[in-house]
């Protein structure tokens, strides 16, 4: 089930992008790549997946509005300058329970562990661990939340369903 759908969605490929769990809430414009896997009740506001990489977005992940996620790179080290014609792909993983602030650009190779929260206008590329907090350009790492609350949290079902 898809609920929210405004006219501006372009979701292309049936369902959505190469596979899409239950719940998908989409609220914003958003757009997804053929290659993008989505979880169990994903909540987009606003969300455009470009390139030819792979994403894999866990369950239960909210994302802002006017985010962004790339999975490829035009080759500078090519055959002319400033870059040739060639294309680097990379896979971007986002795991369960993570909440991303509006105006994220999530940048190829991008791996982001369960339950962290990406700030706002943030800029992340690289790995930003498991429950962490992270912002800024690029993203660092500046808080993390107690896993302990979150763990018990998540054994007791108490999931954001909106």
């Amino acid at each position: 089930m898809v609920r929210g759908l405004s006219e501006s969605v372009c979701f292309k490929n049936p369902p959505y992008g190469k596979k899409t769990g239950r719940n998908l809430y989409v609220a914003g414009p958003s757009k997804v790549n053929r290659n993008t896997t989505l979880g169990d009740n994903v909540r987009f506001h606003g969300m455009k997946i470009t390139g030819k990489g792979r994403v894999d977005i866990g369950s239960y992940v909210i994302a802002a509005g006017d985010c962004m996620i790339i999975t490829q790179n035009h080759n500078y080290e090519g055959d002319a300058i400033p870059y040739d014609d060639t294309l680097n792909f990379r896979d971007v993983v986002i795991g369960d329970f993570v909440w991303i602030g509006a105006r994220v650009l999530i940048l190829p190779g991008t791996k982001i562990g369960e339950g962290a929260i990406i700030q706002g206008g943030a800029v992340v590329h690289g790995e930003i661990p498991p429950y962490a907090i992270a912002g800024g350009n690029p993203a660092k790492v500046f808080k993390y939340r107690d896993a302990e609350h979150f763990k018990k949290l998540k054994a007791e079902g108490k999931f954001y369903r909106g």
